[in-house]
């Protein structure tokens, strides 16, 4: 048989059978004592059992009464929780998203078709874009400045972060066009050991490590031309002679600009693209339907 019981009655009848005091319970749902009552009776009348015997000496649960309490709260403690979720998700639809980065992904549109996927879903988010340098490898990530992030891999403490892969694109040397082994059409990294290199900043950690190649050195440790912090900055130490540089294929187009050229490299990996977030925001609806978004503009 099914029975259509609504919460308030649930609510009514736990609160009596915790007081077992009609007065006082009525005081703390804030309606009056005889309302409350009806209400019970009336819950009892669908249930077809007495649920709290009523005498001079006061109120008491009957067994049916005792047997329903526990699967009374427990309905009350779910509704509350589906009540916070529904809370906190139309909360979530309202708010502000904020997308970090050190350099525009491109690729092909990516940045806006992501957009376009995520605002379909999502119309009454803001998506705002934070633009930071390299010091940062994270984007943001890491104090919290941002909600997801576009970053190459490895990131510091990378533990902390989850990720879905953007793109996996070879490492390409930049160096200006007048430099001797421009003249090559591709090049061993083995060639390039005692060539000054551009590097980011220290903060970078990892992420300098790997830009550096120092996986593919032997030990050798590099030749520092520059410090950079920004593909701008990186075009005009190439111009000015300060150095060399790895970068990945897709932001390549950064800086080949006039009196700079990229090479094609052997004995090197590949460079990761990812957009990341926090491991302890993974359950947030607005980074989860980024991330979802994301995936399936590259996967299209």
């Amino acid at each position: 048989m099914t029975i259509d019981v609504h919460v308030r009655d649930l609510r009514y009848f736990v609160a009596v059978a915790e007081e077992l005091h009609f007065t006082r319970a009525a005081e703390g749902l804030y309606v009056s004592q005889p309302a409350l009552s009806k209400q019970i009776r009336a819950l009892e009348r669908q249930l077809g059992a007495q649920l709290l015997r009523r005498d001079r000496h006061g109120v008491a649960l009957t067994a049916a009464g005792a047997a329903l309490l526990p699967h009374a709260r427990n309905v009350l403690s779910a509704w509350e929780a589906g009540a916070a979720a529904v809370e906190a998700t139309e909360a979530s639809r309202r708010s502000t998203l904020v997308v970090g980065m050190s350099t525009s992904p491109g690729r092909g549109g990516l940045l806006p078709a992501v957009r376009s996927r995520f605002t379909a879903e999502h119309p009454e988010v803001t998506l705002r874009l934070r633009q930071l340098t390299w010091d940062d490898p994270t984007a943001g990530l890491a104090d919290g400045g941002t909600d997801v992030a576009f970053v190459w891999l490895p990131l510091p403490d990378q533990e902390r972060y989850d990720w879905t892969l953007v793109a996996e694109e070879p490492r390409l040397l930049a160096l200006p066009e007048s430099h001797p082994l421009a003249a090559r059409a591709e090049l061993d990294f083995a060639d390039l050991l005692d060539e000054p290199f551009l590097a980011l900043p220290e903060s970078a950690g990892p992420l300098r490590d790997h830009w550096l190649a120092l996986d593919a050195r032997a030990g050798r440790p590099p030749r520092i031309g520059a410090e950079v912090s920004g593909a701008e900055e990186t075009y005009e130490a190439l111009v000015a002679g300060l150095g060399v540089c790895l970068v990945a294929a897709g932001n390549a187009p950064l800086i080949s600009l006039g009196g700079v050229t990229t090479r094609p490299v052997r004995g090197i990996g590949p460079s990761r693209y990812v957009l990341a977030w926090r491991r302890e925001d993974a359950h947030r609806p607005l980074v989860a339907a980024y991330a979802r978004a994301c995936r399936g503009t590259v996967e299209r």
